[in-house]
């Protein structure tokens, strides 16, 4: 199986989870994690399996990875199973403040906006998105967030 998990990264929490989901991945085929400024057309040739992942901002995905995914060509995906993931705060945390509440409640997490993407252009989501926790803006990532992506790159594996 032949595996791309693309990402985005300000302060490299999402980086992590990608660089985990593609190690887990590569066990069972080729497996890389590519940030989405370096993804090149040819990256997408022959893949089985794209992972997208991105920080949480502004209730959405990252304008480069909006981007990324507004350029490929339709259908450019058809055929190829996918899965999306975001970093973003604890529920709990979101639920100390009300404003932040009422927007997620309204507006969601990046994961979303990635997977409905993925489907406009093709792709076959297996799975529903995924969040991975931070404990602030700039991180870090909670303590057992890397095994979560491990576990969940293993179940994207045997799908």
């Amino acid at each position: 199986m032949k595996s791309l998990v693309v990402y985005d990264s300000k302060f490299g929490n999402t980086q992590k989870i990608a660089q985990k989901i593609a190690d887990v991945l590569a066990r069972s085929g080729s497996a890389y994690a590519i940030h989405v400024d370096e993804v090149q057309a040819g990256d997408l040739r022959g893949i089985n399996l794209l992972v997208v992942g991105t920080p949480t901002q502004q209730f959405s995905a990252t304008a480069p990875v909006k981007r990324w995914l507004r350029i490929l060509p339709a259908d450019n995906l058809t055929g190829v199973r996918a899965a999306a993931f975001d970093t973003r705060f604890t529920p709990e945390k979101i639920s100390e403040n009300k404003v932040l509440s009422f927007f997620v409640r309204m507006f969601g997490y990046g994961a979303e906006t990635i997977n409905n993407r993925l489907v406009k252009k093709g792709a076959k989501v297996i799975t529903k998105p995924e969040g991975f926790f931070v404990a602030d803006i700039e991180g870090p990532l909670l303590a057992d967030e890397l095994a979560r992506a491990a576990d969940w790159a293993s179940e994207l594996g045997a799908r």
